[in-house]
């Protein structure tokens, strides 16, 4: 059973495949929240993996507030996931963050209202501590394999969750800057909390696609991608970036593979079993 899993964007399967990892199946499943986005097993050499796209796979066909992320957090645990890397494509906050560059987070603020953040409504259990937020032990190894990479890395950086589908305001963004992020996306909130609450391995590379509204004087250009907020030259970095997206993420997998995990994140609902509250099994904690 793949231990590994990719959260990716749109379609991340596909180029996955061209360079040389192969599928094996592919499968929605039926879960307590509905069903899952299509998970993809695939293996690369002896390596098994799955790959989920959050927003479609031919196109961008769902926005952010309406992935089913407890279906999908929860199918990748049925399919014997431990561990998921996320590849996620925010707008930067910070001037150091700039397109094209790669950025492993660490740490989030989750600015999301409305979309369900835990399994466990309406229940006694999910009180987790969430310092780290994201597995310190998959950051290091996604560091270390991207080291040599030809991409500015940045080890840390604080992500703003927001909720879409709308981009952010010129205030919003000056708030959000004042609370101390580097980055402003709509992906990683609830996923992360979710995948802790399933004592699931998660982290995080990202690679901003633009600056934030009113960091730069950006006119707007209607029909064209984020009405302008991106530059002909930001767009080509963005784009070299992704066409590494196969290359980057297959040399992470060999590193994260080779190693077990040195982490407390299969460990966070260990106070409920100790305490008699739930049992070992995780798909009993919600009945």
């Amino acid at each position: 059973m793949p231990e590994l899993a990719i959260i990716a964007r749109v379609g991340a399967h596909k180029p996955l495949i061209a360079s040389g990892a192969w599928e094996e199946k592919a499968l929605r499943l039926e879960t307590p929240f509905g069903q899952s986005a299509p998970l993809h097993f695939l293996r690369y050499q002896d390596i098994p993996f799955v790959v989920l796209s959050r927003h479609g796979e031919e196109g961008y066909s769902l926005s952010a507030p309406f992935v089913n992320d407890r279906a999908n957090i929860w199918a990748l645990k049925e399919a014997g996931v431990g561990r998921i890397l996320s590849w996620s494509a925010p707008g930067s906050l910070n001037p150091a963050f700039a397109p094209g560059d790669l950025c492993l987070v660490d740490d989030l603020i989750d600015e999301t209202r409305s979309g369900p953040g835990t399994f466990f409504e309406g229940k006694g259990i999910g009180v987790i501590r969430q310092n780290p937020v994201f597995c310190p032990d998959l950051n290091n190894k996604m560091a270390d394999s991207l080291e040599k990479s030809s991409f500015r890395l940045h080890r840390t950086g604080i992500y703003v969750s927001v909720e879409g589908p709308r981009m952010e305001t010129p205030a919003e963004i000056r708030k959000f800057r004042l609370f101390g992020g580097d980055l402003i996306g709509m992906n990683l909130a609830p996923e992360t909390f979710l995948a802790r609450e399933l004592e699931m391995c998660y982290g995080a590379l990202c690679y901003p696609v633009n600056f934030a509204e009113g960091m730069l004087d950006r006119p707007y250009q209607p029909g064209v991608l984020f009405e302008g907020l991106s530059s002909p030259e930001e767009m080509a970095l963005v784009k070299r970036v992704e066409e590494a997206f196969p290359g980057l993420i297959l040399s992470i997998l060999s590193k994260v593979h080779k190693s077990p995990g040195n982490c407390f994140c299969r460990q966070s609902m260990q106070r409920y079993k100790e305490r008699g509250d739930i049992g070992p099994d995780f798909r009993t904690w919600i009945k």
